[in-house]
C-alpha cells in the first residue's frame, strides 16, 4: 500500500520548512531585498485580480497538458532556478532535480548549482532547461555551454540579466550571514560573480546566441522595450521576472507586467512568469494573461526542506490537483485556452 503523502496543503508545509530550517537559511529563502517591497507587490498584485466564475460546464475532464520549445509537458508549471540548495537539503539542486522527475515538473537549474550539470541532468527524469549566470569569461562560460550541450538532457539556456550586482539583502545584512560562505560545502560550488554580471549587454545574449546549440531565454525582463528588442534578436523564451523580489526593490509586480509584454511579444516567443505564484489559482491569473508557463520556487523550496525529493513531489503534487480544481471550479477544460477575460482586477 502507498503511504499517504506527508503533508495535504502548502502552507502546512511552508509552516513545516520554517520550524525545521535555521533562522538564517529561512530568511535566505523567504527574503527579498530592502524593503521587501517588491515580494510584497507581487503577492498583492495576485490577490488583486479576480476569476470569473462560469458555470454549467462539463468539466469531468480536465486537460492540463501544453509545452514549451516544442517540449511537452504534463502541466504548465516549472520549478524555477534556484541558488543554493544545498543549504536546504545536503544533495542540493540532485535532490531537487529526483523530486521534479517524481512530478513530471519541468526544472530549470540554477547556474549556480553545487553539482554538475551532468550529474542533475542524470539525477531526475523530468524535463530539464538551464539558467545561466554569465560567470567569469566567455572561455569559463563557453566551455560550460558545451558540457550543457553534450548532455543531452535540457532543452534551453536562459541568462538571468537582473542580477548585474546582488541586490542588498537586509535579512542576510542583519543577521551578517553570508550564504556564498555556506554554499561551499556543495561538491562543485561556483556562486555568480557578479564583477562581470554588471556589465553584460546585448552583445552577450549575441554571443550566447552563436555559442550554444539550444534555444536562448533571457530571464529578468519587466519592459516592453526589453521584450520587443529580445525577441527582434531571436530570443526563444521571455522570462517576466523580478527575481521574487530579491533584486531591485520597489519594482512593478511581475503579473501587472505581463499582459503588456505578452502583447508587444505577439506569440513571436514563448513567455516564463515568476514573482509571488504559490497556489492554484495563482497559476491560472499567469496563463490567462499571457504566459506559456508559471514558474514557482519557494513552493518547491519548501518542499525540499522538508522532505527531499519526496517532498518536492508532494509540494507539486498538491499545486497540481490546485490547478485542477480551480480549473473546474472556473468552467475551464483546456490549460491551453484560457482567455485573458477570465480574470480581472478588483479592489
Amino acid at each position: 500500500m502507498t503511504p499517504p503523502p506527508r503533508f495535504v496543503t502548502l502552507p502546512e508545509m511552508r509552516r513545516a520548512a520554517h520550524a525545521r530550517l535555521p533562522r538564517d537559511v529561512w530568511n535566505f529563502g523567504a527574503g527579498g531585498a530592502e524593503t521587501e517591497t517588491s515580494r510584497r507587490r507581487n503577492r498583492r498584485a495576485l490577490d488583486r485580480l479576480a476569476i470569473t466564475q462560469n458555470i454549467l460546464v462539463d468539466v469531468r475532464q480536465i486537460d492540463l497538458r501544453t509545452s514549451l520549445l516544442g517540449v511537452p509537458l504534463s502541466w504548465p508549471v516549472a520549478v524555477a532556478p534556484m541558488g543554493g540548495l544545498v543549504l536546504f537539503h545536503p544533495e542540493g539542486d540532485v535532490e531537487m532535480a529526483r523530486g521534479c522527475g517524481l512530478a513530471d515538473t519541468l526544472q530549470f537549474l540554477s547556474g549556480a548549482t553545487g553539482w554538475s550539470v551532468e550529474d542533475v541532468a542524470k539525477a531526475g527524469t523530468g524535463p530539464k532547461m538551464f539558467q545561466l549566470y554569465h560567470h567569469g569569461d566567455r572561455g569559463w562560460v563557453g566551455e560550460l555551454l558545451a558540457r550543457v550541450d553534450a548532455c543531452n538532457g535540457y532543452h534551453s539556456v536562459c541568462l538571468t540579466v537582473d542580477v548585474q550586482v546582488i541586490g542588498r539583502r537586509e535579512r542576510d545584512i542583519v543577521n551578517r550571514y553570508d550564504p556564498r560562505e555556506a554554499m561551499k560545502v556543495a561538491p562543485n560550488p561556483r556562486g555568480p560573480d557578479s564583477t562581470y554580471q554588471a556589465r553584460l549587454t546585448w552583445d552577450d545574449v549575441a554571443w550566447l546566441q552563436k555559442t550554444t546549440k539550444l534555444p536562448v531565454g533571457i530571464k529578468g525582463i519587466m519592459t516592453v522595450r526589453d521584450a520587443r528588442r529580445a525577441v527582434d534578436m531571436g530570443v526563444r523564451i521571455i522570462w517576466v521576472s523580478n527575481h521574487g523580489g530579491r533584486q531591485l526593490d520597489h519594482t512593478e509586480a511581475t503579473i501587472d507586467a505581463l499582459p503588456r509584454i505578452a502583447d508587444a511579444v505577439g506569440g513571436r516567443a514563448e513567455i516564463i512568469v515568476d514573482g509571488g505564484f504559490s497556489r492554484g489559482t495563482d497559476v491560472l491569473k499567469g496563463l490567462a494573461r499571457g504566459a506559456t508557463v508559471v514558474a514557482v520556487g519557494r513552493t518547491a523550496l519548501w518542499g525540499l526542506a522538508v522532505d527531499g525529493a519526496p517532498g518536492v513531489a508532494n509540494a507539486m503534487d498538491i499545486l497540481r490537483r490546485e490547478v485542477k480544481t480551480t480549473m473546474q471550479l472556473c468552467g475551464q477544460t483546456s490549460i491551453t485556452k484560457l482567455d485573458p477575460e477570465l480574470v480581472f482586477r478588483v479592489d
